[in-house]
């Protein structure tokens, strides 16, 4: 009786390869990889779609990893943000001292800003998504007021007690607005975005009183040139006049 052939035993099945930005992110710690991932996915679909699957996937890890390391999506993002903190907080420029507590305060949030460039089209995803999410917003506004209250405090501006919870909750709705100028900013000199965090860091002075100091400043910011430069012209030039 003949013998049956032999059956062909199916190749191996291959794991697709992660996305690039995923393999780059794999550099860094577990917890640096699970961020960056959740950022990576933020930029490419909306907050409420991530599942937990879709962050462990790409940051090349298993789901008790990621449990390991975090409890939710929320807690992911705050990790971001207290890294974005850390960043500002450690990029300080010590010519900064003796300036008014305004133009402190727009160097901080303007290198906050430059911290966050790398996650634009995220930001975006998170803007949109809190526009129709309440809850998320909520809790966004929670990690934007506790954020705020680092900021202020690396400008030299008091950001305890009542007063200081003023200031950082209203720092962090400016701040918001500012960001949904910036996500459409396409100038490498952010001149919009400029001229917009001037205009509220004024009309923050006018309704809360949350700086000390008062400084005039132009909002012309067309000029060449890094942002620093051309704020210190324009100053010079109000000056000499």
């Amino acid at each position: 009786m003949a013998r049956k052939p032999a059956r062909e035993r199916p190749a191996p099945r291959r794991r697709a390869a992660p996305p690039a930005t995923a393999r780059a992110a794999r550099g860094g710690t577990e917890r640096d990889r699970i961020i960056e991932a959740l950022m990576d996915l933020l930029a490419e679909q909306p907050f409420e779609r991530i599942g937990f699957g879709d962050i462990a996937g790409r940051a090349g890890l298993s789901l008790a990893q990621l449990r390991g390391e975090f409890s939710s999506a929320l807690a992911i993002l705050a990790a971001h943000i207290k890294e974005i903190d850390r960043k500002v907080l450690a990029g300080g420029e010590g010519d900064m001292a003796e300036e008014p507590a305004r133009e402190r305060l727009f160097d901080v949030l303007m290198r906050r800003l430059e911290a966050l460039s790398p996650y634009k089209q995220a930001v975006r995803s998170l803007l949109r998504s809190s526009a129709r999410n309440p809850g998320l917003a909520l809790a966004l506004n929670g990690m934007g007021v506790r954020s705020q209250q680092w900021m202020l405090t690396a400008a030299d501006i008091k950001a305890s007690g009542p007063k200081g919870m003023m200031r950082s909750q209203g720092l962090a709705l400016l701040f918001a607005r500012v960001l949904c100028v910036w996500v459409d900013d396409q100038d490498p000199g952010l001149a919009r975005t400029m001229a917009a965090l001037d205009r509220e860091l004024a009309r923050g002075e006018r309704w809360s009183g949350f700086l000390d100091d008062v400084c005039m400043i132009p909002e012309a910011f067309c000029r060449p040139g890094g942002w620093r430069a051309r704020r210190r012209s324009e100053r010079d030039e109000t000056a000499a006049a």
